[in-house]
């Protein structure tokens, strides 16, 4: 079959990147992923969807602007997806040079190579909730709400936003920001805390002998399912005129419900398995946020089909099955 486009995806071996990897492949697409060093990459999303001996890997430095040239000239993608970057926001507070460099610089280097090199190009930029900063509980963010960034990794987050805007109105680019809320699967890393609460489950669940030890559980967040995302991802890039898209549930649950949630898909009280210990708090954490995908209803087509229980009972079920898959598509 020859495919009838070329993607370029940056950050192809994260939980994004693999599932959007997946999804393009299955619409035909030729699929080219980057990683610092394609020699050495971790392939275990890759794997684990059993796409990785069906895409080509790129090693590609978004911090170096020649690399960046090198691989858009190799590869001659018809649309870029910028996943890359470091993705933690508890980390960016610690590695603050890293975390903007490897957000808002590679950004403004891929804008520019592509500017360059071929403005047609279609460009789409992971964006992020966080970049609302604390919201009002009961509301829901859309694509005029102000940013108020309150983390290393929100105001790269913001800077990358705003550079995308500045690049589509000055040089007419095919460029848009996907306002992603958080999105879960089982191919989210540990360093997360909902990875960690159905790792934890799953293992006390079979006797694991554990207590789960977690902090603030009354923080809220939009949580959807990760695979839904990247179908809204590619969907932006398909319509006649670009624009900037929230991609939500639109529903907010605290982490208490997250935790009570994972526990009740293996049979157990949380309660009885999880202690509350304090500590000192993230600088500027936030407790609440919701997005509102109505834009992306009516711009799109896309409607998040899972929310909260229904992510958590597929995370669970994958865990508990070595062989399992990693739940439904979008």
């Amino acid at each position: 079959m020859n495919p009838s486009k070329t993607a370029l995806i940056c950050g192809a071996t994260g939980q994004d990147g693999a599932y959007l990897a997946q999804l393009l492949l299955e619409k035909g697409y030729r699929v080219v992923g980057t990683s610092r060093d394609a020699a050495t990459a971790n392939h275990r999303g890759l794997q684990a969807l059993g796409v990785d001996d069906r895409i080509e890997l790129v090693s590609m430095r978004t911090s170096d602007f020649r690399s960046i040239l090198r691989a858009l000239s190799q590869t001659e993608p018809d649309e870029v997806y910028n996943l890359s970057g470091q993705s933690s926001v508890g980390l960016s507070f610690e590695q603050p040079v890293e975390t903007m460099e490897s957000i808002s610089v590679a950004t403004v280097n891929l804008l520019e190579a592509i500017h360059y090199l071929n403005p047609k190009i279609r460009f789409y930029n992971a964006s992020s909730s966080e970049c609302f900063g604390e919201m009002e509980p009961g509301s829901a963010a859309t694509e005029e709400t102000a940013f108020r960034p309150r983390s290393p990794y929100a105001v790269a987050k913001s800077a990358a936003h705003w550079a995308v805007r500045n690049y589509r109105e000055a040089y007419g680019l095919f460029a848009v920001n996907g306002v992603l809320f958080n999105h879960e699967s089982p191919l989210r890393g540990d360093r997360f805390v909902t990875s960690k609460i159905v790792s934890a489950a799953v293992r006390i669940a079979i006797g694991g002998g554990e207590t789960l030890q977690l902090h603030n559980l009354q923080i809220a967040r939009d949580w959807g399912w990760a695979p839904e995302y990247v179908d809204a991802m590619w969907r932006m890039l398909q319509i006649g005129e670009a624009s900037d898209f929230v991609i939500a549930t639109g529903q907010s649950f605290t982490l208490m419900e997250f935790v009570e949630a994972a526990f009740q898909e293996v049979g157990l009280n949380w309660s009885d398995h999880v202690q509350v210990v304090s500590q000192e708090a993230r600088p500027l954490d936030i407790a609440f946020n919701r997005g509102d995908p109505a834009k992306a209803g009516a711009g799109l087509g896309w409607h998040a089909r899972l929310a909260m229980p229904q992510v958590v009972k597929l995370m669970v079920e994958s865990r508990r099955s070595a062989e399992g898959p990693p739940g439904p598509r979008a």
